[in-house]
């Protein structure tokens, strides 16, 4: 049968590449996902799989019941976008202005049905239960996955994974660790007041852009000086605004940014060490701040039985495919909430373009479409293998 099931997905291929690339040009960004959701419930309506839609907000669950007795599996795909201009001149450029599908949710969503569509004629023969999760809003915190944790609709699972298409490992590579994976993602914003005035006269001032700039160069000692250089943790200034006019010194500045964690202990000495430097530097300069501190995604730790599934089985779904165990990485994930509730893993599956190389995020990104295939075979196999080690 599983054989059987791995050729359906391959064979799924086309309407799987279709599926994502229809999907690439209609992107919603986080907590507006409505015509994604309601594309997601139409395919579930067409193929017949039973399904609950609005869980958690645009959240979609579908729920495929194997004829044999079995646990029940949560396999999760976020599907909502970014505000990106895309950038690519491809046939399925996005055709909503400012937002772009540059993480690759529109694959995630495209392989899940894909899946799904592979395994509904074997469902007399499948052990156990398949929870498909699709899941809005995971590019923004408060995110979506803790809505639909909360729904209490997923009370029921007994282990959940998910996958992400990464282009920084090749294509056919599943990397993931049996431990920590991914960083808790935090964000901050810093205001300063000062006070503005002539650029002539600038010891008439209290110069919010001379303020900005030593705080953004003093608080990357936060990192390489106040934290035991055995931890990890990073510390980034992303945006810097300030100032109207070249002849103008400016009266107020805000910065934002983001930390990454992976120890709480970390996280609270880092926004403890902020405090102290934005304080000391703002009144030094006779200067008023606001510093407000946003903790979002708790880190991804993967549970070491559910990872060792992925890295030790996932060739069992196609011989072709190899795994990494690899450090943990600084992005952040939703998904560490599912993990804190339940048994299970999150993995990425290879889909780098060698010759088309941009980061998750940039306006230019995009990915092999094969990755689809190796993402979908390896979330039954996922399913397979914790059947098969819990029966």
């Amino acid at each position: 049968m599983w054989e059987d099931i791995f050729q359906a997905i391959d064979e799924q291929y086309e309407q799987m590449v279709e599926t994502r690339r229809f999907l690439h040009q209609y992107p919603e960004v986080s907590f507006h996902e409505e015509k994604t959701a309601q594309f997601i419930v139409d395919t579930y309506e067409r193929i017949g799989i039973p399904y609950e839609s609005h869980v958690g907000g645009n959240g979609v669950l579908a729920t495929l019941k194997g004829g044999r007795p079995g646990k029940t599996v949560a396999l999760r795909a976020d599907f909502d976008a970014l505000p990106i201009e895309e950038l690519n001149d491809v046939e399925y450029k996005s055709k909503n202005p400012g937002a772009m599908h540059a993480c690759g949710h529109d694959g995630h969503t495209a392989a899940l049905l894909g899946l799904a569509e592979s395994l509904l004629p074997y469902k007399d023969e499948l052990p156990g239960t398949i929870v498909f999760v699709h899941q809005h809003a995971e590019e923004y915190a408060p995110g979506g996955a803790k809505p639909i944790i909360d729904s209490g609709k997923l009370d029921h699972v007994d282990a959940v994974f998910g996958t992400h298409v990464w282009v920084n490992a090749p294509t056919g590579v599943i990397q993931t660790a049996r431990g920590p994976f991914m960083a808790g993602a935090d964000r901050f914003e810093i205001t300063i007041q000062g006070r503005g005035g002539h650029g002539a006269q600038p010891h008439q001032t209290k110069d919010a852009v001379v303020i900005g700039s030593q705080l953004v160069t003093q608080l990357q000692q936060v990192v390489s000086r106040r934290v035991d250089p055995l931890k990890t943790a990073v510390l980034s200034v992303g945006t810097f605004e300030s100032g109207h006019t070249f002849n103008i010194i400016a009266d107020s500045a805000k910065l934002t940014g983001t930390v990454r964690t992976f120890d709480p202990e970390v996280q609270t000495l880092i926004i403890e060490e902020m405090e102290k430097i934005i304080k000391g530097t703002c009144v030094s300069s006779g200067a008023e701040y606001e510093f407000n501190y946003e903790k979002g995604y708790p880190p991804v730790v993967n549970h070491p039985e559910e990872a060792g599934l992925v890295l030790d089985r996932s060739q069992e779904a196609d011989p072709s495919l190899s795994t990494e165990e690899i450090e943990p990485v600084m992005a952040g994930e939703d998904f560490a909430y599912y993990l804190l509730e339940k048994p299970g893993a999150f993995y990425f599956t290879g889909a780098q373009i060698p010759e088309h190389y941009y980061p998750h995020h940039h306006p230019k990104f995009d990915f092999d479409e094969n990755a689809l295939v190796h993402a979908a075979k390896t979330l039954l196999q996922a399913f397979r293998s914790y059947q098969e080690t819990h029966s």
